[in-house]
């Protein structure tokens, strides 16, 4: 029972977020039109039921008359039936596109605000594969919860209107044992609820394990599916290496598990299965059973009979209904599980600092420098990484951050960017200042050459022309010539192009502060000194501060920061000028 609130409780906290949004009136009509039809569909059932009584017994009696308008009757309802479980489709249909549009966004807004979604990489959180949380599972959550909601709601409505029935005919149709009659009030009411009592507690009993298998099975597919990507991202390299073998392997290994858990939700279906149907099987003949003695000894027509079988059906079938779809209520849970998890991993990532020291990053106004204040950062797991306390990068500098791998320079980026929150101190940076962080390997959207380049400016920001030059500028003549041209340019270009285009990227944008995280590592000297010229000619007034390991790169820098050891820690000191400066970084 508390597993159920519990289930219930996060189900309220996910769902209502929507009926409170600005497209609450559209979704609490849709909802409302769809719960109506539901309740006019338990009342058509209701005068089926009583129909069946009259049809029955006009048969029994070989009533003509009666049995033709009692047809005409049912032609009525049954298109009346047909009309109303149409739109009751439609709209529901309807109403979870739209649900599942809003959560989309909704979800989508939060992993992507403030780099929420690579802080939960680096965290390691327990929410997996985000993408099958806002696909799959938004998907099911709302198709799963409008279908098991609305089969409940209408299971209680069947309940209260047929018992109401069914109890009538326990009355008309006493118990007759033995060829006497045995006065219990109700007694097909108590008989179907003592029937769905037990069918519901061993349903529970055999299905339990269910709800934690279809938790496990997504989980693995999704992490079987994350990784066939992933060796897609990375075929290159892999081919180079001859890994294929070694992928499959690991591949296998993966599918195993998918294997191995389909297996156990088989046997454990399988029982399931077996108790259901045979549990459904049995209902059908119950009732009879009941009430064949009254009806036999000719206290009650045959109309009455089949009225009470289809009467104790429905209330059973109420009673019943987390037997029948017990199934369907664990691949829910399992659903609910995993939007709860995401939800929490978003909330407790973009909530770091409320309950861990991290980075501050203050603006300031009337400043044209980025600050380091008593600065500290840390890896994700709080150990010490890199110390820098008292610096200041002033407007038009050049400067260039050394050090050995691995001790901190990027990552020192990353925090200036504003996504690395692990640590203590503050960053100040100029009010309303453009930053752009250009990294080894740039990022390009799949999509028209143009939209790629231009990136995150929407498509249309530049002119055609103005692309068009920035290509040519860096080197790109060919490619300037396709920029309508669509591709995957992660793929399609070398990562020297990569780079030349990420310098393209930036000539567009104009930032006042352009971070250089060995942007043109990638590229030959005589390039990489044409490009930091065509930098200095074409952002003369820009910041650029450069993570390099060559010493051709002192040239085109007017000062020099190194990250040096010290202990566990990285200290970035400054170096002053480089050893061979030239006047503004440039000749």
């Amino acid at each position: 029972m508390k597993n159920i609130r519990a289930t219930l409780a996060t189900v309220w906290r996910i769902a209502i977020p929507y009926f409170r949004s600005e497209d609450k009136w559209a979704g609490g009509g849709l909802l409302a039109a769809v719960i109506a039809i539901e309740l006019s569909l338990v009342a058509i059932d209701v005068l089926f039921n009583q129909w069946q009584n009259r049809f029955y017994t006009a048969l029994q009696a070989y009533d003509w008359d009666r049995f033709v308008s009692e047809v005409w009757f049912f032609v009525i309802l049954a298109a009346s039936f047909v009309a109303l479980a149409v739109y009751q489709l439609y709209l529901n249909q309807w109403l979870q596109i739209r649900w599942r549009q809003w959560l989309t966004r909704h979800y989508l807004g939060e992993w992507l605000e403030d780099a929420t979604h690579y802080r939960m990489q680096l965290k390691g959180d327990a929410a997996d594969n985000p993408d099958q949380r806002i696909t799959e599972d938004v998907k099911n959550f709302v198709e799963q919860t409008l279908t098991i909601g609305l089969g409940l709601l209408s299971s209680i409505v069947t309940l209260f209107s047929f018992v109401i029935i069914l109890w009538g005919l326990s009355n008309a149709a006493p118990l007759h044992i033995f060829g006497a009659d045995v006065v219990i009030p109700g007694y097909l009411c108590w008989g179907a609820l003592i029937y769905a009592i037990f069918g519901t507690a061993l349903t529970h009993l055999i299905g339990a394990p269910l709800v934690n298998l279809n938790f496990e099975q997504q989980r693995y597919e999704a992490d079987f599916r994350f990784n066939l990507v992933r060796v897609r991202e990375n075929s290159e390299q892999i081919a180079l290496l001859n890994g294929e073998g070694a992928e499959r392997g690991r591949l296998l290994d993966r599918f195993g598990r998918v294997v191995g858990n389909w297996y156990a939700i088989m046997g454990r279906t399988k029982r399931l299965t077996a108790f259901t149907a045979s549990y459904s099987q049995a209902a059908v003949i119950v009732p009879y059973a009941l009430v064949a003695p009254a009806y036999f000894a000719k206290r009650i027509q045959l109309g009455d009979m089949m009225q009470t079988g289809s009467a104790f059906g429905s209330v059973q079938r109420a009673l019943s209904f987390f037997v029948t779809a017990y199934r369907s209520i664990a691949e829910w849970r399992a659903v609910v599980a995993r939007l709860d998890g995401f939800e929490m991993s978003v909330r407790s990532t973009s909530r770091l600092a409320e309950y861990e020291p991290t980075i501050g990053i203050k603006a300031a106004g009337g400043s044209r420098a980025i600050g380091l204040e008593q600065l500290r950062v840390n890896l994700p797991n709080g150990a010490p990484l890199v110390v820098a306390d008292a610096f200041a990068i002033h407007a038009p500098e050049r400067v260039l951050v050394t050090g050995p791998s691995g001790s901190g320079k990027s990552t020192l980026f990353r925090a200036i960017a504003g996504i690395w929150p692990f640590g203590t101190g503050t960053i100040v940076i100029p009010e309303k200042a453009k930053l752009m962080m250009l990294p080894q390997r740039p990022y390009f959207p799949v999509g028209v050459l143009r939209d790629a380049v231009v990136y995150p400016a929407a498509p249309g920001a530049f002119e055609t022309t103005q692309v068009r030059d920035a290509l040519v500028a860096v080197g790109l003549p060919d490619l300037a010539e396709r920029l309508e041209e669509d591709g995957h340019w992660n793929r399609m270009l070398s990562l020297g192009e990569q780079q030349r285009l990420g310098l393209a990227r930036a000539l567009l944008h104009g930032p006042d502060y352009l971070f250089l995280d060995e942007a043109t590592a990638s590229l030959d000297e005589p390039s990489e000194a044409r490009l930091y010229r065509l930098l200095a000619e074409k952002l003369p007034r820009a910041t650029i501060v450069s993570i390099g390991h060559r010493s051709t790169l002192d040239a085109f820098h007017t000062r020099k920061m190194t990250m040096a050891k010290d202990g566990e820690i990285h200290v970035l000191s400054d170096a002053g000028k480089p050893a061979r400066a030239e006047p503004n970084g440039v000749r």
